[in-house]
């Protein structure tokens, strides 16, 4: 058990299920002090999201729902991941998933372009927010926390801008893709039959599955990986053994950008949802990437369930009684929860500082075990 608990892998699942308990354990707290006669049902609303409805076919219907809206999550929990693998906190991926969903949306509304052009301006979008935090950071050192957040409102108002020109006239909000611009929305590829004909699914789905393998592997089994994750462990060592720190930086920060930039176009391509020309707040789902991204361990393949948990409890809030509890408590439980996914990497450090403090207490008794029998070996020794 205790050589099983040594294991990364073993050890990331155990600190992701303290922070879910823990999560939901406060969050039910939190729901004593409101109103305690609804609290557990609150609690298992969230967690049984679609399940709330009875019949099968709606279930399906509302899990593809799901689905849709995890795509997105895990591009920006990726982006995240790839950035921090080269000790880079990427909190700019907010930012560079409104730049690629900017990017879709105007060129489907305002250029008329099909699906695929509409990715690779989304894709580009999104990398060139990246490499401008890339370079701040490479050739003047500026924190990438602090330029990130800049450029995620300068993201966010050159976007309403934008795309105030392709907005409906009475509302806020921009024209229908499936009605105004068809051959932009994303193909389904014959997934829609397999979720009760939901129109939202589309190649969004798997294609955001193959890419968190082919980050995966980019990591693991790549030179190229190997340098970024050696840049990201000593900027300084692997300038010394000829490795472009510089570019490494610039590169990993433009594939993250890349990546959110790709994620925002996965979403508003599909028509779920259309953008807000008002809004004033910069979208939470390149913040809940950075949950994702730690709730996973770091890991491309974990962060793909670690999205979709973070997105079902997302979703399942809005089944919260709301005769009980105003409209915003289930965003609070929710949110109560993805905070608490942020502590898997300290969970994982008090586990190791655990295994090895009783390590040391067994060594050490083992030796003060050996030592007096050593001296009764020696006193026979020297009576004989």
């Amino acid at each position: 058990m205790k050589n099983l608990l040594k294991k990364d892998g073993v050890q990331s699942f155990v600190a992701s299920l303290i922070c879910i308990l823990l999560g939901l354990l406060i969050g039910y707290i939190v729901l004593l002090f409101i109103n305690p006669t609804g609290a557990g049902a609150a609690i298992l609303e969230v967690l049984k999201n679609f399940f709330h409805y009875s019949k099968p076919s709606l279930q399906l219907k509302n899990f593809g729902n799901t689905l849709v809206k995890t795509a997105p999550l895990l591009m920006c929990s990726l982006s995240v991941l790839f950035c921090y693998k080269v000790g880079l906190f990427n909190i700019g991926a907010a930012g560079q998933y409104v730049a690629g969903a900017c990017a879709g949306i105007y060129c489907a509304l305002k250029l008329g372009w099909g699906w695929l052009p509409c990715l690779i301006a989304a894709v580009v979008c999104g990398a060139v927010f990246g490499v401008a935090v890339g370079l701040l950071k490479a050739y003047r050192n500026v924190n990438e926390v602090i330029s990130g957040i800049m450029l995620n409102w300068i993201g966010l108002y050159l976007a309403n801008m934008l795309l105030s020109g392709v907005k409906e006239v009475a509302s806020p909000y921009t024209l229908h893709i499936k009605t105004e611009a068809a051959k932009a929305l994303l193909p389904s590829l014959g997934l829609d039959k397999l979720f009760n004909g939901n129109q939202y699914i589309t190649l969004a789905i798997p294609l955001s599955v193959l890419l968190a393998v082919a980050i995966s592997v980019i990591l693991n089994k790549t030179k190229f990986g190997y340098e970024l994750k050696a840049t990201g462990l000593n900027r300084n060592a692997a300038k010394y053994c000829g490795m472009a720190e510089k570019r490494n930086i610039i590169v990993s920060l433009a594939i993250g950008g890349a990546l959110a930039g790709l994620g925002g176009a996965l979403l508003y391509l599909t028509d779920y949802e259309q953008w807000l020309c008002t809004g004033s707040s910069v979208p939470g789902m390149g913040f809940n990437g950075i949950a994702a991204a730690f709730l996973g361990g770091l890991n491309p393949i974990g962060t793909i369930f670690s999205s979709y948990f973070i997105q079902h409890i997302t979703s399942g809030g809005a089944f919260v009684d709301k005769t009980m509890y105003c409209s915003q408590i289930s965003d609070l439980i929710s949110s109560i929860i993805i905070y608490l996914c942020g502590f898997v990497l300290f969970i994982k450090y008090a586990m190791n500082k655990v295994i090895a403090s009783r390590e040391n207490k067994a060594a050490a008794a083992v030796k003060s075990d050996d030592v007096p029998a050593k001296d009764a070996d020696e006193t026979k020794g020297g009576e004989a």
